[in-house]
């Protein structure tokens, strides 16, 4: 063998072996099963190589080690504005809304966020690895969404999980802002509108395929419409009274789209009609004030939802005048508090939550061959008094901090 060659072959293993990182807890919550005392999580090349219980995995002698109370997949908040929302709360650093018009579904995230700012790390630091982030409730369509970690500065096409993952909406209040719907009625009958027509450009663009000269031409309005009938992404409308919670049912039936209630503080009034639409939920912040739209919000809301059998994730939501202190993790220790069981809170912001965003393949659980994020934590990361102690994303320690 060619001494170069030789020394390739070597400089190749060492590297790999470099990159080994075992993290060891004494509770291993792998939300693929049972949790693991005195466990083990092997990461490689920012993969997850082995997890068991410590002894039954080998540990590389190199390969460093982190030590935590408690280890469990990287969370995942499933509906935030951070990275458009500032964390300064000032006109500069708010880009998560634009109000020039009631209707923008061409309006893309990725053009807008902001990965360097210091709201993203204050989130990292508690162990939310990855967002769906974009643009906020308040208008009947506010743009779309994406799905990315929290170590993301650099942002292209080729560095997010889901460059387009949702397309925002809201009815209701939300929906009747300036320039906007003035009754309820006015807002299902806009969206209903450029549904129909989206519908027509889709048509078109099948028709297209077989001759060209009938292909449409390109509208970013119409395409971003057209992702949500072809079920390439879902419609998340923001909704909190009945009536628009039946109102955006009716719209996913007539025109057969993936439907995801975001907020829904009515939806305990109308438990059944929802499980029987087969449609996910975003339950509210539990920072949401109870007023307005909201007044007969719950916070019994994820527990009410376990129990119906209807699927959920948290999110931690957007109300411009606290940024700071919607963490989603919060959100899921006050579900807990009000009765949701702890491991079905947990999920709700890993496996349960990466199955709702359609990222399970990569993300929400601790398995062997998914991206290796990780949260570690002096004790129970429901406990207010626990602090998380590291994170993990994609093998990297990206935060030692106590948070």
């Amino acid at each position: 063998m060619k001494l170069s060659l030789l020394l390739t072959i070597v400089a190749t293993t060492a590297i790999a072996t470099a990159k080994d990182l075992a993290v060891l807890g004494g509770t291993v919550y792998t939300m693929a099963g049972a949790p693991i005392t005195d466990g083990v999580v092997l990461v490689r090349d920012g993969k997850i190589a082995a997890v068991g219980k410590q002894g039954t995995v080998p540990i590389p002698d190199n390969a460093e080690q982190l030590t935590a109370a408690v280890v469990m997949p990287g969370i995942i908040d499933a509906r935030t504005t951070v990275g458009l929302s500032g964390i300064l709360n000032s006109p500069h650093d708010q880009e998560q809304l634009e109000t020039s018009s009631p209707m923008q579904p061409e309006l893309r995230a990725i053009d807008a966020y902001n990965g360097r700012d210091p709201l993203v790390k204050w989130l990292r630091e508690f162990g939310i690895t990855t967002v769906n982030t974009g643009h906020a409730p308040g208008a009947l369509i506010s743009g779309q969404t994406m799905i990315l970690k929290t170590n993301t500065e650099e942002i292209t096409a080729d560095s997010v999980i889901r460059p387009y993952a949702m397309l925002a909406g809201s009815l209701g209040a939300d929906a009747m802002g300036d320039g906007g719907p003035g009754t309820r009625a006015k807002a299902v009958a806009m969206l209903r509108a450029d549904l129909l027509k989206a519908q027509d450009y889709v048509k078109k663009l099948e028709e297209g395929k077989a001759d060209t000269e009938k292909k449409p031409d390109r509208d970013l309005r119409k395409e971003a419409f057209a992702a949500v009938l072809q079920k390439k992404v879902p419609l998340a409308i923001t909704v909190h009274r009945h009536q628009d919670i039946a109102a955006a049912l009716r719209l996913a039936e007539e025109f057969d789209f993936n439907l995801i209630l975001d907020g829904a503080s009515e939806a305990h009034l109308m438990l059944d009609t929802i499980k029987a639409a087969g449609v996910s939920v975003l339950v509210h912040p539990t920072m949401q004030r109870a007023g307005g739209e909201a007044e007969n919000m719950t916070m019994t809301m994820a527990r009410q939802l376990h129990d119906a059998g209807i699927p959920f994730a948290f999110q931690s939501g957007y109300e411009s005048y606290v940024p700071k202190v919607h963490v989603v993790l919060f959100e899921a220790a006050m579900a807990a508090t009000y009765g949701l069981p702890k491991e079905d809170a947990l999920a709700g912001i890993t496996v349960n939550a990466a199955k709702l965003l359609g990222i399970s393949e990569r993300a929400g659980s601790l398995e062997a061959g998914k991206d290796a994020d990780l949260a570690l934590y002096d004790g129970d990361p429901l406990e207010f008094t626990s602090h998380c102690v590291g994170v993990v994303i994609d093998g990297n320690i990206v935060s030692r901090e106590k948070r």
